[in-house]
């Protein structure tokens, strides 16, 4: 007899259709599954026949022949173990085959026949939908992920009997209800700027950043606060939308580093990489093409802590993603597309001794050897950063003096109001922040008078700019216009954003 079930498999973060078919036939007991599945399916066989005989179910001694379709798109994980079960039984009549038609099943068995949670259920619950979807099955454990997800019917199912039990009529599975988003953003205790003592023009740097969505450097002597600046980031920059958090879900949710008693990622990711990290780590791939941490960064803030000591090579991926938002990560069995829109804040010192430039301590470098350090940095890497803050030591008086700085909440208020500002000019064209106009939206947005462009252009010539730069020269001036309330960019707005470029000149030419 022949079954047919629905369920859903990953390439990427997409979701596409998979459509299960189940033949038993006389002769010699086997189980065979075709259509390109990889080692997890195939070894489906021995969880899919023991959670059946465990379930109180009976596991036909017959010719068993499972067909995964499309049969020209690999199949991977666990996904199928639910359905393929199910198909089974139907396909021996243990079952009523007549709502195996109308709803999809994605689960993994134990032997015990316990559905377990599964990665990656948002975005094939979000393909599902679209392609017209009305009733769907998923394990117990993604409940609170699937619950963000409207326009379908979802149940939740501990256990194989229980889906059986649904199909059959015979019981009902667990309705999963609709959540409404809540965006839970929180500033951690210690990463909050108010404790930021002095270091004024490096906290102004990096609201326009948190502002404009804009890439930051932070140069100097150890111990001057460039990592405790760089950990405050996430709390100025705006809340997350719930499409926003959807997409940064999607990503966590297939590299498997998602929070389930959650179900979405409610504050926008900050990941720190170790210096050591790999080329694959950082942009993805592997056997399975999985996520890197650029991706697992997409809408937050990506920060590589001591930026020479990163390898070479890996850095200079980076600059792809910094200028087009995405990642393609192409092997030998599929070519997949990851977003990859973060902000990069980054921290090094000036010279492997680290005093290069200090007020307090003198430098052992030699040029040669500062020469050296910076040089593991590339110019087209550094062109892509906008804003480079040098920083120095703090004076005893500043971290003497009582109370806090200003707050990161304050600070947050006045970002927020800037991206309002971005969000109403740039709306129409799906852009949610300066630093990511195109050619045509800085010709729009940024014009300047015949005093700022001579201004820009004696800067041009001085500092020797490439056209990259001369773009985020303008992007980063609109930031500050925009902070600042102002319509047109003005000679200070210019001369602010042509500052945070003036320390190329001093360290990379």
């Amino acid at each position: 007899m022949l079954a047919k079930i629905e369920s859903y498999g990953l390439n990427g973060i997409e979701g596409f259709n998979v459509g299960i078919e189940v033949d038993i036939n006389n002769g010699l007991p086997n189980y065979e599954t075709v259509g390109l599945p990889n080692a997890a399916v195939k070894e489906s066989k021995e969880r899919v026949k023991s959670a059946i005989k465990n379930s109180g179910f009976q596991f036909p001694p017959l010719r068993v022949t499972i067909n995964l379709a499309p049969a020209d798109v690999r199949k991977e994980g666990a996904f199928y173990d639910l359905p393929i079960s199910l198909g089974i039984l139907a396909a021996t009549g243990q079952i009523p085959c007549e709502r195996l038609g109308d709803t999809i099943f994605i689960g993994e068995l134990g032997l015990d026949g316990g559905v377990r949670h599964v990665n990656g259920i948002l975005p094939m619950l979000i393909a599902a939908r679209d392609n017209g979807a009305k009733r769907i099955v998923i394990p117990y454990g993604n409940r609170n992920e699937a619950g963000f997800i409207g326009g379908l019917e979802i149940a939740a199912v501990r256990a194989l009997r229980e889906a059986a039990g649904f199909v059959a009529g015979a019981s009902a599975a667990e309705p999963v209800p609709t959540r409404a988003y809540e965006n839970a953003a929180a500033v951690k205790p210690s990463d909050d700027l108010k404790y930021v003592k002095g270091q004024f023009a490096a906290r102004r740097a990096l609201e326009i950043a948190a502002a404009g969505g804009h890439n930051i450097l932070f140069i100097g002597p150890p111990g001057g606060g460039k990592t405790m600046l760089a950990k405050c980031l996430p709390g100025i920059l705006p809340d997350m939308t719930f499409e926003e958090a959807l997409e940064t879900t999607k990503i966590h949710s297939v590299a498997g580093c998602l929070d389930s008693s959650k179900g979405i990622v409610t504050s926008r990711p900050f990941r720190v990489p170790h210096h050591t990290a790999t080329l694959i780590a950082l942009t993805g791939g592997g056997a399975k093409a999985r996520p890197g941490e650029i991706s697992l960064a997409h809408n937050g803030v990506l920060f590589l802590d001591e930026l020479p000591e990163y390898n070479r090579h890996s850095l200079e991926t980076l600059r792809q993603p910094l200028e087009d938002g995405v990642i393609t990560v192409t092997r030998a069995a599929r070519v997949v597309t990851y977003p990859a829109g973060f902000i990069l804040a980054a921290s090094m010192n000036p010279c492997p001794c680290g005093h290069y430039g200090g007020r307090e301590n003198k430098c052992r470098c030699s040029p040669s050897e500062v020469k050296k350090y910076v040089g593991r940095l590339s110019a087209p890497l550094m062109d892509r950063i906008d804003l480079t803050v040098e920083i120095d030591g703090v004076e005893f008086a500043s971290l003497a003096k009582g109370g806090d700085a200003e707050s990161s909440a304050e600070v947050k208020k006045r970002v927020n109001a800037c991206r309002g500002i971005q969000l109403k000019r740039l709306k129409d064209k799906n852009i949610y922040c300066n630093a990511k106009m195109p050619p045509d939206q800085i010709a729009a947005h940024c014009n300047l008078s015949p005093d700022c462009t001579a201004l820009l252009a004696a800067a041009f010539q001085k500092l020797g700019m490439s056209a990259r730069g001369y773009n985020r020269i303008l992007k980063v001036s609109r930031t500050i216009a925009d902070l600042s309330g102002s319509e047109n960019i003005e000679i200070p707005h210019l001369a602010e954003a042509i500052q945070y470029r003036t320390l190329d000149r001093k360290y990379w030419i």
